[in-house]
């Protein structure tokens, strides 16, 4: 079995990387000081492709697999931990369920701008 990844994977780990290392880390400094992000900043995402990496072409994502969406998590990681929650909670959480359970109507009204970056999904959680 090759464990080695493929051109593709590669190619997305760099541009992640370089999203990452060149658009957040000089900031993350003054995000923590003003306790928010960057407004620019998942927006962008959205454009580059991150925020709807794993999401089927037709619903506005880029078709990729889940190894993509773990390396994209990574780079994101490396340079900003919450970044990497904000990804893991709008694509894992919210677009990924939207994909498996949402109607034909509710993925079009939900997910094509979730993958673009127009509209970001949060969740909430309660526990006794």
């Amino acid at each position: 079995m090759d464990f080695n990844l493929s051109e593709e994977h590669r190619m997305v780990q760099k541009m992640v990387k370089d999203f990452a290392t060149s658009e957040v880390q000089p900031t993350i400094g003054e995000w923590d000081e003003k306790a928010d992000m960057a407004p620019h900043v998942l927006p962008r995402m959205g454009e580059l492709g991150i925020l709807g990496i794993c999401l089927p072409v037709r619903y506005g994502g880029q078709g990729m697999d889940y190894i993509s969406l773990g390396l994209a998590c990574e780079e994101l990681e490396a340079v900003d931990s919450t970044l990497r929650v904000v990804m893991s909670v709008h694509t894992g959480l919210n677009s990924l369920g939207l994909l498996q359970w949402a109607t034909e109507e509710q993925k079009q009204r939900f997910l094509v701008p979730q993958a673009r970056g127009d509209k970001i999904a949060g969740y909430c959680l309660t526990e006794p």
